[in-house]
């Protein structure tokens, strides 16, 4: 099985930090996440940061456009890496109206390989109608077993309509699991599958969306 890597751009990588971009895709990183845990919205939604920094060394939250104008060229300048790099660029759990500023911005940099990481999760919380306008224009969306498992309103009956609305050829599933509350991530991923196949969708097109989709979005 390959696995590939990634980086996000949170506290411990220096947020938007072009150079730790330029290191993750140099040593072979495939995915580049914008802030996650340490996102603004994660703050504003009292959602937890895990693996926070000792208190001593602060904590930091970060944005893009249109909520933090002043880091919009080291922004532009990780898409830059992204795109000559070919892999993918994910959303992270920026707002809306960040993940709306941030694709147009990517594609006219060059970058080719979108992800909406868990637009309808808590953060972003963006609804399945935006989600399937931003990847007719072709980004892809993920839905995660974590949601399943720990978002209160994503029943399988919320996520399976999310991915009608979306469009199954546009869904990456995944588990983002590994947290001690949750199953190991081959479990949860095939809970994942079975509570959508419950709700009517396809299991075999399920299967490409956990399988052979994402595996195109970030092979090279």
């Amino acid at each position: 099985m390959a696995v590939y890597g990634g980086i996000a751009l949170n506290q411990h990588t220096g947020g938007i930090n072009p150079a730790a971009v330029a290191a993750a895709l140099s040593a072979g990183g495939r995915v580049v996440w914008m802030p996650t845990a340490d996102a603004h919205t994660q703050e504003a939604a009292g959602l937890p940061r895990l693996c926070g920094p000792p208190s001593r060394l602060g904590r930091h939250s970060y944005g893009v456009p249109p909520l933090e104008v002043n880091v919009e060229d080291s922004v532009r300048e990780v898409c830059r890496l992204v795109a000559e790099a070919d892999a993918v660029l994910a959303t992270g759990h920026l707002s809306t109206d960040e993940v709306c500023w941030l694709l147009p911005v990517a594609r006219e940099c060059g970058v080719r390989r979108l992800l909406l990481t868990h637009p309808s999760y808590t953060v972003p919380a963006m609804s399945g109608q935006l989600a399937a306008q931003l990847c007719a224009d072709g980004a892809f969306a993920e839905i995660t077993a974590f949601q399943l498992l720990h978002q209160p309103t994503a029943t399988s009956a919320v996520l399976a309509a999310f991915v009608r609305e979306v469009g199954l050829e546009h869904v990456v599933l995944s588990s983002d699991a590994g947290q001690p509350d949750s199953p190991p991530a081959p479990q949860a991923l095939e809970q994942l599958i079975d509570a959508l196949a419950e709700q009517g969708l396809d299991r075999g097109a399920l299967r490409a969306c956990a399988g052979e989709l994402p595996e195109s979005l970030v092979v090279p």
